[in-house]
């Protein structure tokens, strides 16, 4: 069975999401997005990710509050800026911040915290060096971002994926 479907949760989830977006439940569409759902495992299968391995499940939570929290200050700060409710000069730019997390999956959680923030965006991992390079939008303090992206989010996602 776990060759006809190696993952079932992910096959359900397509299947789930394909009657979603089709907004139907007829005979054809199930058929067809069953289809799709096995052929979506079978190609996961093919890359043979590594297991994903959360240690502290109890972190989860409260990373994902400060998640919550931060995009709702980042947004705020964004519509001010794009508003022109402070009248001074904004530099946008890139920075480096150098990160011990190795973790695929820490990694990808990292990239998708930043990408979601308004005002920042993932740009680079060198996974040689382990220097991550990201856009800011308003770079007015580096030590700020370093401290932000290392203390807050890379702390806490290697004590869940480490």
């Amino acid at each position: 069975m776990r060759r006809l479907v190696p993952f079932p949760v992910l096959s359900v989830s397509l299947l789930g999401f394909w009657l979603l977006l089709n907004q139907t439940l007829s005979p054809g569409h199930i058929l067809l997005g069953g289809v799709v759902a096995l052929i979506g495992g079978w190609a996961l299968a093919a890359l043979k990710p590594p297991k994903a391995r959360p240690r502290r499940l109890d972190r989860i939570l409260l990373l994902a509050v400060l998640i919550f929290v931060d995009i709702v200050k980042s947004n705020i700060a964004v519509a001010r800026i794009i508003l022109g409710a402070k009248r001074k000069e904004r530099t946008a730019g890139f920075m480096k911040i150098p990160l011990l997390l190795r973790d695929p999956y820490g990694l990808a959680a990292l990239a998708c915290i930043i990408t979601s923030t308004p005002g920042t965006l993932w740009v680079d991992f060198n996974e040689a060096s382990g220097i991550l390079t990201i856009h800011v939008l308003d770079l007015t303090e580096e030590a700020g971002w370093v401290d932000l992206i290392k203390g807050r989010y890379e702390r806490r996602l290697m004590e869940i994926f480490t």
